[in-house]
C-alpha cells in the first residue's frame, strides 16, 4: 500500500512543492523548485497541482500536508502555512510544520555526504537563525536549540571537527568568531530549503505520530516581535 505526502515550502527566496510516494518497496518523491523573490503567492500553489499531475493523483489521495514552519522569512512563512492548513483542513488531513534548519541539514547530508552541519539563514537586522547537526544515513540529531543570535554568538559544539556551515547566514561570513571560522572545513552559501527534504521529514514524523489537526500547527518566528510598530 502506497502512502503520499505533499510538502510546500515559501520560507527563503526559492519557492517548492513536493509530493512523495512511499511503499514498503520504492520511494519516489517528485518536486518543484523555483527562486521566485516576491512570487511565492503566485507561484506556490501551481506547484502542487504540477506535483499532483505528475503524479496522477487527486488530492483526496493524500495521507498528509506538509510545509516549512520557519524559521524564515515572515510573508513566506504565512503563505505556506495558509495553503497548507487550507488544504489539510479541506481534505480532513493531518498537518505536520518541518523545520526549515533540519531540512537545509538533510538536503546538505544527502547532496554532498556532510555529516557534521551548521545551519544558518539569514535572519535580517545583522543576526542569523541557526542550529548544529549531526547527519549518519539520513538520520539528523539536533545540538541544543534552533535560535535567533548574532553571527558572532555561533558557536560550535566542542564533541566533533571538520564543520560545514549551510545556508544563506553564511553570506554574513566575516561576522563570525575567528573561533568558528576555524573550526569549520567549508561553507556553502548557495543551498536553500526545499519543500523535498520536508517530504521525507514529513513521512517520518507521520510514521511518529505527530501529524496535527490544521488550527494546531503554527509557523515557528523564534523572534518574539516579528515586525515592529511605528511609536506613537
Amino acid at each position: 500500500m502506497s502512502h503520499y505526502f505533499l510538502a510546500l515550502d515559501a520560507s527563503s527566496s526559492a519557492c517548492s512543492a513536493a509530493l512523495l510516494r512511499r511503499d514498503a518497496e520504492h520511494s519516489e518523491c517528485m518536486a518543484r523548485f523555483e527562486l521566485t523573490p516576491r512570487g511565492h503567492t503566485r507561484r506556490l500553489l501551481p506547484m502542487v497541482d504540477v506535483v499532483l499531475a505528475d503524479a496522477q493523483l487527486t488530492p483526496g489521495q493524500l495521507d498528509a500536508i506538509a510545509y516549512g514552519r520557519g524559521p524564515g522569512a515572515f510573508t513566506g512563512l504565512r503563505i505556506a502555512a495558509g495553503a497548507a492548513q487550507g488544504l489539510a483542513f479541506g481534505l480532513d488531513r493531518p498537518l505536520l510544520g518541518i523545520s526549515t534548519l533540519e531540512a537545509l541539514a538533510l538536503q546538505a547530508h544527502r547532496r554532498y555526504h556532510l555529516r557534521h552541519v551548521i545551519t544558518a539563514l539569514d535572519a535580517r537586522m545583522g543576526e542569523v537563525y541557526a542550529a548544529t547537526w549531526h547527519c549518519l544515513n539520513d538520520t539528523l540529531r539536533r545540538h541544543g536549540d534552533e535560535a535567533v543570535l548574532a553571527p558572532e554568538a555561533v558557536t560550535l559544539p566542542d564533541d566533533e571537527t571538520d564543520w560545514v556551515g549551510v545556508g544563506s547566514g553564511f553570506t554574513l561570513w566575516d561576522h563570525f568568531s575567528t573561533e568558528l571560522q576555524a573550526g569549520m572545513t567549508q561553507h556553502l552559501t548557495d543551498l536553500e530549503p526545499r519543500a523535498e527534504e520536508m517530504a521525507w521529514l514529513a513521512a517520518r514524523d507521520f510514521d511518529a505520530g505527530l501529524g496535527q489537526a490544521a488550527h494546531a500547527v503554527q509557523p515557528v518566528y523564534l523572534r518574539n516581535q516579528v515586525a515592529w510598530k511605528k511609536p506613537a
